[in-house]
């Protein structure tokens, strides 16, 4: 199971720039250098659809990306990052509110991305909290599988969820952008989610 076409769209800085479109909207939050973008280009078989840098902190705007023309990715500024100011993480943090109350009615699904390694953070939590407000049902993708051994998986999944909180409509994926494990089982959710399937 794969996406087929991934078309950038446009790239939001401001609320006047979201995206006023009825297709799903399936949206992707993630701390810098948890691998979202990885994540997305993954997803999409493209390598650089969505911006990786060597150093976290890439996506400072709201990406838009067309998926087959029936869905959208829509990929968040990556949130967390020390290195950015603290302007402009508050600038972050404002279109990150606006969307969610903007946009939180028309979020078809969230996806959360968090490293497998480590508990996840304060902001993690918050952004859940965004995703729970909004309404939507939300799959959280635990990235850099393929830096566990095998027996790390279970305990790393089990911090995770006892975190989060996570409840029974909760989905928790194992994922590795690196090496493509969880790809189609995360791809066939979101079309699920989003009707498609």
């Amino acid at each position: 199971m794969q996406f087929q076409t991934a078309e950038y769209v446009r790239s939001a800085g401001s609320p006047e720039q979201f995206l006023r479109d009825p297709l799903p909207k399936v949206v992707f939050a993630g701390r810098s250098n948890a691998g979202k973008s990885s994540v997305i280009n993954r997803l999409t078989g493209r390598k650089n659809l969505a911006r990786v840098g060597a150093s976290p902190g890439k996506t400072r705007q709201i990406n838009y990306f067309l998926i087959d023309e029936k869905l959208y990715l829509v990929d968040l500024p990556g949130y967390g990052y020390a290195k950015v100011s603290k302007e402009e993480r508050a600038r972050w943090a404002k279109l990150m509110e606006r969307f969610f109350r903007d946009e939180g009615g028309r979020v078809t699904a969230g996806v959360l991305i968090v490293d497998i390694r480590h508990k996840p953070t304060a902001d993690d939590l918050t952004m859940f909290q965004w995703f729970r407000d909004a309404g939507c049902p939300l799959v959280i993708a635990a990235n850099k599988l393929d830096k566990l051994k095998k027996r790390e998986v279970e305990p790393a999944l089990a911090l995770i969820r006892d975190t989060l909180q996570l409840r029974g409509g909760d989905t928790l994926i194992p994922f590795s952008a690196e090496k493509g494990g969880g790809k189609e089982e995360l791809i066939g959710c979101l079309l699920s989610l989003c009707g498609k399937a």
